[in-house]
């Protein structure tokens, strides 16, 4: 939390000089009591003490002034807002590694079934769109509202041989400018989330596509998906191991100002999209929240008039 008018805190040294004279004042009257030696007498003068109930009223009071102060300081704090609108491109790795069943019940299904939620849980006003990358990068979906659409592309698709995730991120990239250059005002903001299990092995490389994508100013988010000990099975029978290859896609999303995930589950594979999700859904604000010092100021003057209205019939 910051101050965007801190000079107010100056009054704080009154109110800490005011503090003082109470506590000084109330020990004095703590010695003449002390000093007031027929205690029967004093019993009848006065049978009930407030004790520590007459500090109340007095307590409230100066926590109301402090609060008063500090609101008129304007504190602010950083605070999520919601965006209005923003692009989301979800590049899916389709290559026959993918049918790994090392995530139940396989790599691709489980990707396919967390798309769906992260596309659910999205802003109805976000364009979601949709890259399918194996040997080649296409766009299954350019960027739209229509959540119908997404999940029926996400629905149709099948896996196929090579991994060209240089390919899947200029593949996204044009179809963000493509949408940019058709808004009539200024473009939202842009993301590509890109999952994959493996490392690039066709296509251009993923250190031109972080560039391009860089100069651009659109993020990619990676998730690297499976475990070290993924295989599929070849047609002959014949087992061949497809460990996940993280460091790349690492890599990528760096070079980009994006973040790197790993997910070794459909569960986990879930939480990534959802925070993924909250990031690029949301901004983050500075917002003055002086409203709740001065209603915390209200509450005060309320407790310190309520008790003294209370325990000492006056108000203080």
């Amino acid at each position: 939390m910051s101050l965007a008018s801190p000079g107010w805190l100056v009054l704080l040294a009154p109110l800490a000089a005011l503090v003082v004279v109470y506590v000084v004042t109330q020990a004095r009257r703590s010695r003449y009591a002390v000093r007031f030696t027929n205690v029967d007498l004093l019993d009848k003068v006065m049978p009930r003490r407030p004790g520590w109930r007459r500090h109340v009223p007095a307590t409230a009071f100066c926590a109301m002034a402090g609060l008063l102060i500090v609101g008129f300081a304007r504190p602010t704090a950083e605070t999520e807002v919601p965006r209005e609108r923003a692009t989301i491109m979800v590049a899916l790795d389709v290559s026959a590694s993918m049918r790994a069943t090392d995530v139940r019940p396989s790599r691709f299904t489980a990707a396919q079934d967390a798309a769906q939620a992260f596309v659910g849980e999205l802003p109805e006003r976000f364009n979601v769109g949709l890259v399918t990358f194996s040997g080649t990068s296409a766009v299954a979906l350019p960027p739209t509202t229509d959540r119908e659409a997404m999940r029926r592309a996400l629905d149709r698709l099948d896996t196929r041989q090579g991994t060209a995730i240089g390919e899947a991120v200029f593949s996204a990239a044009e179809a963000i400018r493509t949408l940019d250059a058709q808004a009539e005002r200024r473009p939202p903001p842009a993301h590509v989330v890109l999952l994959s299990d493996g490392q690039n092995t066709t296509g251009r490389a993923t250190a031109a596509a972080a560039e391009e994508a860089a100069a651009a100013g659109i993020p990619v988010s990676t998730i690297a998906y499976g475990t070290e000990d993924g295989t599929i099975e070849l047609a002959g029978g014949q087992s061949v191991p497809v460990p996940v290859d993280g460091p790349a896609l690492a890599e990528l999303a760096a070079a980009t100002g994006g973040a790197f995930h790993e997910a070794a589950s459909g569960a986990e594979l879930e939480a990534v999209y959802e925070d993924i999700g909250s990031s690029v859904g949301y901004r983050t604000e500075e917002r003055e929240v002086w409203q709740w010092f001065v209603a915390g100021a209200l509450v005060a003057a309320l407790l310190a008039a309520a008790t003294s209205l209370l325990w000492f019939s006056r108000l203080p």
